[in-house]
């Protein structure tokens, strides 16, 4: 692929392409996260158990004309209705991500109507990363959620540089700005320049536990010590506990808002 790589691809929903659906959980995009953010356990009621064959509107798939079997970047959503005072969601949940499924997940259950959508994530195929593929897919989820009648686009996002500071308090980290006022973090740069809106931080956003021999698999550390522990990829530390075996993380993150009015 050249570096206008960007500019060629064609986007589209599973819904349009199914048959990429199985491809882009492959490791050529699937290996863009650490391994042990694909263990949240409430994301399996998006992704799993065929959860995700409700969805297939809101998520999109991109591919390069040259091999248009073979997709390079994914990016998922979610409808859920909010603001529902009736629900209690008057506001943004501090639960984040994994608030934002569930209560996605209800509203299908009960046939609650949808009245926004909560973008879910991004991502390139690793090979691929710094050519502006995430801008075309986060734009492209803006465009998608107009075309299915929507006028926000809401998302907990995970700004990309963090995890190279995991020691800095995430409020202090996205409030940090660069000397022209822009964010100091280039994804949330790139939000905004898209036309979103901070609204707040989610600092409950994912929760992973699990014991201390999943953790090693996850992340090929050692675990010899209780206390907080820096992983590769994680944006705040990791909570160790030998006495109980387990380590649990909690990430941050931050919600914005896409008017698409």
């Amino acid at each position: 692929m050249t570096e206008t790589c960007a500019e060629r691809l064609v986007v589209a929903t599973f819904a349009e392409r199914p048959d990429l659906l199985a491809k882009v959980f492959e490791p050529e995009i699937q290996s863009a996260v650490p391994e042990f953010m694909r263990h949240d356990p409430t994301g399996a009621l998006y992704y799993g158990d065929g959860h995700l064959n409700r969805y297939l509107d809101y998520g999109l798939v991109a591919v390069d004309p040259a091999e248009p079997d073979w997709p390079v970047a994914r990016a998922f959503s979610v409808p859920f209705a909010f603001p529902d005072p009736a629900r209690g969601r008057e506001t943004l949940p501090d639960g984040g991500w994994d608030q934002v499924i569930l209560w996605a997940h209800r509203d299908q259950l009960v046939g609650v109507r949808a009245t926004a959508v909560s973008a879910l994530e991004i991502m390139v195929a690793p090979r691929l990363h710094g050519r502006g593929i995430s801008r075309v897919m986060l734009a492209a989820l803006r465009d998608n959620a107009r075309r299915l009648g929507f006028t926000d686009l809401y998302g907990p996002l995970r700004p990309t540089d963090k995890h190279r500071e995991p020691l800095t308090p995430f409020a202090e980290y996205v409030a940090r700005r660069r000397e022209d006022g822009q964010p100091y973090d280039s994804w949330v740069r790139t939000h905004l320049r898209l036309g979103a809106e901070i609204v707040k931080v989610a600092p409950c956003s994912m929760v992973i536990a699990g014991t201390l021999a999943e953790w090693r698999r996850w992340t090929g550390l050692p675990f010899a010590a209780s206390g907080p522990t820096v992983v590769p990829g994680a944006l705040s530390p990791v909570h160790v506990s030998l006495e109980q075996d387990h380590a649990v993380y909690v990430e941050p993150n931050m919600w914005v808002r896409h008017p698409l009015g």
